[in-house]
């Protein structure tokens, strides 16, 4: 029997991978991770990973991998995360968040048919809330409205239909909004936050450009989501889904209102149609007592916190671009 948990994450160098990887290394885990492209958000973790590069779309690759690593649990976030993307790219988010599953599934049913897996889904699965279902539990019923909700949920059935047809041991975790540093600027909180930094360092006019601001939903910072995603790993039981959320909703005005306040810039804020999905729910809250009940986990980190840090994030990255190149000398020093 080995000592440490052998753990396997698909897209750690994601934006919530990264952040797990961040929670996992002082634990007795030794973690493997699967990098299809960039790793620059692991990069001051790579001597404490053993990566795995390779693309999730090719079968036999996976099947290779799994039977190598032979991990204890697998932790599955890689995915077409872009809601508002997928409408331009359904195909996209279809052959990205279901066939990479699918081969996945398949190589732990032949190599590690034990093997823990978490798979992670999306309260977009539930799609088309009505205001009986508030707040939204796992009984909700789906009506998924968007291509990424399609392939979220064709994902949860999958994980569902391996745990019921082979017993391979799946757990189902229904993700409400996250957000946090690293976060890409296509998600909103993130997107704000850009743009009030570049307008902070004249990188752009003082404009900010905004969708529907009267949405509400359920934000949780994404460095209590891993926590929550490794408790559910370990505590949860087999063939169940849980949602994860902060069992609280705020309206994305109110997240525009928070940045707003951190910065002492003068801001125009301009309603830009092409930010406007083409179906949007009015008001999204998650109910996590299922979740709750089977880990005892609760978010630790205040929203205006997190906040805080993703402007910090974006203020950060700006400043180093505008940093000068190093000279010649200096350049060969460094790679020296």
């Amino acid at each position: 029997m080995r000592g440490a948990v052998r753990l396997l994450i698909t897209g750690i160098a994601g934006f919530a991978g990264s952040h797990l990887a961040e929670h996992l290394t002082g634990e007795d885990v030794e973690i493997h991770g699967v990098v299809h492209r960039h790793d620059r958000r692991i990069a001051h973790l790579s001597h404490c990973l053993h990566l795995h590069r390779g693309d999730l779309r090719n079968a036999l690759w996976v099947s290779e991998l799994v039977q190598e690593v032979q991990p204890d649990c697998v932790m599955h976030l890689a995915a077409w995360s872009d809601v508002g993307g997928s409408w331009q790219q359904p195909w996209a988010a279809y052959e990205l968040n279901i066939q990479c599953q699918l081969h996945l599934l398949e190589a732990l049913r032949r190599w590690r048919p034990d093997c823990r897996t978490l798979v992670v889904t999306s309260n977009e699965v539930y799609g088309l809330l009505q205001p009986e279902d508030l707040p939204v539990d796992e009984e909700t019923p789906f009506r998924p409205n968007s291509p990424y909700g399609v392939s979220k949920l064709t994902q949860d059935m999958m994980a569902l239909q391996y745990w019921n047809s082979h017993r391979l041991p799946t757990i189902r975790v229904r993700s409400f909004n996250h957000i946090g540093p690293g976060q890409a600027d296509d998600f909103v909180a993130s997107s704000f936050a850009r743009q009030i930094a570049e307008i902070e360092a004249g990188a752009r006019p003082p404009e900010l450009a905004v969708g529907n601001l009267d949405a509400q939903r359920d934000f949780t910072d994404v460095r209590d989501v891993v926590r929550a995603y490794w408790l559910a790993a370990l505590r949860c039981e087999p063939g169940e889904a849980y949602n994860l959320g902060s069992g609280r909703s705020y309206a994305v005005r109110w997240l525009l209102e928070t940045l707003l306040s951190l910065t002492t810039a003068r801001v125009a804020v301009n309603v830009d149609p092409a930010r406007l999905r083409p179906s949007d729910v009015p008001v999204s809250v998650c109910d996590n007592r299922r979740l709750v009940q089977a880990t005892g986990w609760q978010p630790q980190i205040a929203l205006r916190d997190s906040l805080h840090d993703v402007l910090n994030y974006w203020r950060e990255q700006l400043r180093r671009n505008a940093e000068p190149a190093p000279s010649g000398g200096e350049a060969q020093a460094q790679r020296d």
